[in-house]
Order: C-alpha cells, then sequence, then structure tokens
C-alpha cells in the first residue's frame, strides 16, 4: 500500500500545470475566496448536518466539539458506519480529525490528502495543513473562549490523545468535556448499520493452535507478570479475532468483527453481536457452560457496564494495552491500583510470531497472489501499446484474477491503479471520472494485495513500457539499494526496527533524497495488510525469529514548477516524483551464528 510495497513503484507527477484531458488539477478544487466561491462537483455540501450538530452542542453547552477519524477499537481501518469524519466534511481520506464550534468547522490533515481534501470538502470547512494536537489546540484556544468547554466521545479518544488535549487546553481554561453519546451518530440519520452476516471461523488447515491453547498461553503470561493482573482487557480488532480463530466482515478489506474480550483465570467474557453467532460457533466457543474454556457470550454494547461491574470486585487488577484501549474504558478502571498498562496487550505481542503453520500457509498465499500480479503485467505489456487500456481496466484485471486463486476473500485494500499525476495522489484509486488512459510515454503503477483464507498480501509493482529519465533510474536504484541494505543485515536477535532503518536510508542521504514516513509494516494471516507492533518504527516491538515485516519506502522529492504561484495555491506548486519499494521478509535464525537473525524474502 502506499508508504509501504516490496518491489519499485516510480511514478512523475506534475501537480500544477497539468492538463488532464480538458480538466486542470485547479479546476477540480474549491476555490473558496472566488465572488462566488467556485465549487467542484466532488464537494460536499455539509451545511445540514452542521446546522444539526450545532444544535446540539447548543443544549449541551459546549463551545466545541472534535471528530476524530477513527473508530472505538482505534482501528486505522474503518467501518463506513463509523467514518463520522466524511460524514460531517466530506472528506474520505483515512487520516483526518474534524473540529466544530458554534461558527467554525476546521479539519486537519497531512499532505497526503491535501488535493483530495480541496476536492470534497466545501467552502464550510477550513482545511488545516499541520496534524499535530498541538495545532488543533491552538486553533480551538484561539475559537473557544475562556472558560469553554470542549465535547468529545470518549470511545474514539486514545489514552494518548486524550492526555495531549488535555495538557494543551486545560492550562488555557479550556476544558474537554466527556459525552460517551457520540453526537456525529445523533445527526446522521442514514448510517450504515453493522452488516448481518454470521462470523466464520478458519478452518483447521490454516491454524496449528486452537483458541484453548491460545487462551492457556495468555493465562500462562498472565501469571508469571510480576504485576499479577488477575483480568486481560482486549480492545483491538485483531486481538480477539486472533484469540478465538474468528474472522467477520464488518470493516471493508479487513476480516474483523465488532467485539472486545475479558480474560481472567478461570472466566472468557467475549462481547459481541450474539445474532451474529451461528448455534455452531457457539457450540465451537463452548458458550453453554461456564468452565474457564467455556466463553461467555455478552453483549457488544454491556461491554463498559460489565467491565465497571468487574473493576468494583475487591483485589482485581486489569490489565490494559494503551495503544488500543479507548479513553471511555480507561476512566472506569479506578481507582489507579487496579490498573496495569503496557503499550501492546499479550496478545498482540504474542500474534505478532507466527508459528510453523501460520508461516507455511502466508507463505502458499504469496505464491498464488504473486500468479494475479504477473497475469496483470503479462496482459499490460501487450494491451498498453494498443492504446485502449486504462487504470480502471488495470485495477479491474488485477482483482479478477486474484478471484480466480484458491482461497481468495477479496482484496486487503482499494487497488491503487494509477499513471501521471494520479500517482502524486496518496491512496488513490481511479473511477470512472478520474481514470487515465495508459500508455507508454509515463510510468504506472500498481498497488494491490488480496485476503486468502490462509494469508494477507500488499505487493506493489511499477512499470515503464518507455525509456525512464536519467533522474528516475538514479532514484530506483537508491531506493532499492536500501532495501537490499537491510535485507541482507544480519542482527542481534531483539533488535528494534527503528535501529536498523537508517541502513534503508542511507544511499538515499548520500544524495540527498529521504522518505517522510516509517519503512515496513508487519502483515497478517487473513487479517489486516498492516499488522501492528511488527516494523521499522519507534514503537515496534524489538524483531523476533518468525516475524513477518515488510521493507518498503517511499520516496518524494520535489522539482519547482514555474508555471503556479504558491500564492495561488499551496497545495499546487511543485511536482512531485514518487518512488516506491517494498519486500515481504520472514525474521529467521542464521545458521552457526547463535542468537543473529536475518530477513528471508517471501516475496520477490
Amino acid at each position: 500500500m502506499p508508504s509501504y510495497g516490496w518491489l519499485l513503484a516510480l511514478s512523475l507527477a506534475a501537480l500544477t500545470g497539468y492538463t488532464i484531458g480538458a480538466v486542470t488539477y485547479e479546476q477540480t478544487e474549491r476555490n473558496c475566496s472566488a465572488s462566488p466561491p467556485y465549487l467542484p462537483s466532488t464537494a460536499v455540501n455539509t451545511t445540514l448536518q452542521l446546522q444539526e450538530l450545532r444544535k446540539l452542542m447548543l443544549s449541551l453547552n459546549i463551545s466545541a466539539y472534535i471528530i476524530p477519524g477513527t473508530d472505538a477499537h482505534l482501528s486505522e481501518y474503518i467501518a463506513p458506519r463509523d467514518s463520522r469524519v466524511a460524514f460531517m466534511t466530506g472528506f474520505t481520506g483515512s487520516a483526518g480529525t474534524a473540529v466544530v464550534t458554534l461558527t467554525k468547522a476546521a479539519m486537519w490533515t497531512d499532505s497526503r490528502y491535501w488535493i483530495q481534501a480541496e476536492r470534497q470538502m466545501d467552502c464550510n470547512w477550513e482545511l488545516e495543513r499541520d496534524v499535530s494536537v498541538r495545532t488543533v489546540a491552538e486553533w480551538l484556544i484561539s475559537e473557544v473562549p475562556s472558560g469553554g468547554k470542549i465535547g468529545f466521545d470518549p470511545f474514539v479518544f486514545s489514552l494518548e490523545k486524550h492526555e495531549d488535549y488535555s495538557i494543551n487546553l486545560e492550562s488555557s481554561n479550556r476544558i474537554m468535556k466527556s459525552i460517551p453519546i457520540n453526537l456525529v451518530d445523533k445527526v446522521w440519520k442514514e448510517r450504515p448499520p453493522i452488516p448481518p452476516d454470521s462470523l466464520t471461523r478458519l478452518p483447521d488447515r490454516v491454524i496449528q493452535r486452537s483458541w484453548q491453547m491460545k487462551v492457556e498461553h495468555i493465562r500462562n503470561q498472565m501469571r508469571d507478570n510480576p504485576y499479577e493482573p488477575t483480568a486481560l482487557l482486549l480492545s483491538a480488532l485483531d486481538e480477539t479475532a486472533w484469540l478465538f480463530n474468528l474472522r467477520g466482515n464488518d470493516i471493508p478489506y479487513n476480516p474483523f468483527f465488532y467485539s472486545y474480550t475479558l480474560l481472567t483465570m478461570d472466566e472468557i467474557w467475549l462481547f459481541v453481536h450474539i445474532d451474529r453467532l451461528t448455534e455452531e460457533l457457539k457450540v465451537y466457543l463452548n458458550s453453554s457452560c461456564t468452565g474457564s474454556l467455556c466463553v461467555q457470550l455478552k453483549s457488544y454494547d454491556s461491554v463498559l457496564d460489565d467491565v465497571k461491574n468487574y473493576v468494583a470486585q475487591p483485589g482485581v487488577k486489569v490489565w490494559i494495552g494503551t495503544e488500543y484501549t479507548n479513553y471511555a474504558l480507561y476512566e472506569i478502571i479506578t481507582p489507579e491500583d487496579k490498573l496495569m498498562t503496557s503499550t501492546y496487550s499479550p496478545v498482540l505481542t504474542t500474534k505478532a510470531v507466527k508459528d510453523e503453520t501460520e508461516q507455511q500457509v502466508l507463505r502458499d498465499a504469496h505464491v498464488r497472489d504473486a500468479v494475479a500480479v504477473i497475469q496483470l503485467l503479462m496482459w499490460l505489456e501487450k494491451a498498453v501499446p494498443e492504446g485502449k487500456e486504462t487504470e480502471l481496466t488495470a485495477a479491474h484485471y488485477v482483482n479478477n484474477c486474484r478471484s480466480k486463486q484458491k482461497d481468495s476473500r477479496g482484496q486487503s485494500f482499494e487497488t491503487i491503479s494509477a499513471s501521471g499525476p494520479n500517482a502524486a495522489l496518496a491512496h488513490y484509486s481511479p473511477t470512472e471520472d478520474t481514470t487515465r488512459k495508459l500508455t507508454v510515454d509515463e510510468m504506472y503503477l500498481t498497488d494491490s494485495g488480496g485476503q486468502y483464507l490462509d494469508g494477507t498480501t500488499d505487493i506493489t509493482r511499477t512499470v515503464h513500457w518507455g525509456t525512464p529519465t536519467a533522474i528516475q533510474k538514479e532514484a530506483f536504484t537508491r531506493v532499492l539499494m536500501g532495501n537490499i541494505e537491510i535485507s541482507r543485515t544480519i542482527f542481534p536477535s531483539g533488535t528494534r526496527g527503528a535501529n536498523m532503518e537508517m541502513l534503508g536510508r542511507r544511499a538515499l542521504w548520500d544524495a540527498g533524497l529521504n522518505y517522510g514516513h516509517g519503512t515496513g509494516h508487519g502483515i497478517g494471516n487473513y487479517f489486516g495488510v498492516h499488522e501492528w507492533p511488527v516494523g521499522f518504527q519507534s514503537n515496534n516491538i524489538p524483531f523476533r525469529a518468525g516475524m513477518f515485516t515488510s521493507i518498503g519506502k517511499i520516496v518524494l522529492f520535489y522539482l519547482k514548477n514555474k508555471s503556479t504561484s504558491s500564492k495561488d495555491n499551496p497545495t499546487l506548486k511543485q511536482r512531485k516524483l514518487i518512488l516506491h519499494v517494498l519486500r515481504l521478509v520472514v525474521v529467521v535464525h542464521v545458521p552457526q551464528k547463535m542468537h543473529y537473525m536475518s530477513c528471508e524474502k517471501i516475496s520477490a
């Protein structure tokens, strides 16, 4: 996916003064300073939802309301029913925070999405180009009077975000007010429902550990912990799915389902929409008994009350992973001596190291997936010179090839199929309105992946059917050099990816180039295409044998474009050159070198 990929994807994108057919980029974005303001057809009218939200705010005596772009499980990818930022603003990018006051509205997102935001938002919204909590707080301090209350839904706030806002706002006498009923949901009359489909269990042929084995393994970690937790609360969606070997379809491209789990030494509470469990699954989970390996099914919406009741008992201590526990659950675990925290739960750190079966079936899935990508590339090599194919037809082609592979369960993310200027848009996927014809004169980027019962894939390729420029060739080579450097490195067991990352940057630094994102991500067995906490970032866990990670980078560097003044449009003042590379590897022990590891290639 963007920011990650194993082979090099290289495309030159002219972001200003570039004409696509008869339409220029300037014409496809809003101009709120014009008289009258200009809005493209892609902009969404948000006047009604803002009016309704402000009525609620007045009734609750709050001066502002913060709307994060996540769900109650702090997921990276969210279901349509949790896309509150999109509903309120019209902006559909995957990273954004919206804030509404009684008179103004603003949305913060990073540079990947500035162009997209200008195309999708109407003039009710200001676009802010710094995504730090500090800048959001500064804006709120300027718009909210001293003593004013700023509302938020604690279910969609992480512990870290809440602390950051509190520090920045309350020192200025602006008060954070927790409102456990989401106000956007109150005004969202046609909010999408939860999918009615039943959950499914993984077939025995793709798993090595039963859910009972996993439960006992996690309980052993609880027993061995010197802080003596009596319960473990699981909030991330992939935690419960992994623990019970279950899958769902609540989030597009991610086989997760809404759930929490509270695991004690003698009980298992599964908070889920019970009507989605078949009788067969209830038998599978031993839900009719009350022993230590019997799963007690509880309503998904009862998690707050049930956890509160558990905490009220004497002598209990609840272990949470702070990265994925929302503030609503955190704030009810009181007093402090009843709480134990770690960055990640033992389920996430255990899941990160794949067992022998998981390793083998994930390799198998990548072999089948590679067939689909090879079919695409062979077809394009013959079809593109004829001048009839487009970004959209290429995306449909590879998706169709994947669907014919054994155990296919669809895409792992929306296929990115981009040529020329479209490759400069993060997470760009072609539509009937935006698709461009593929030609032998431009770079073409295909970034796609599949979900299979045995594994998840993420593959990027770059194709040029003509002659790339000298700068494209050099940049391609330097990105590849960094990829190879990490892949061939031998390192001590327990080394953190953050301590190795500079190896991937060195060849780029030599030429004055760099990239502004992480170097890789974990990948799952029929899970998310970005599987935390494996990778090369500072908050990733140390590498151990059996972990799968990508080694990937996008390099962006800029060439001045003299045809447009930055005053006219700050998002369109440069030409952007994108270089994209990813390799999927598994961490393995090095023979004859005790306690040392290296990376073994999975996809090539």
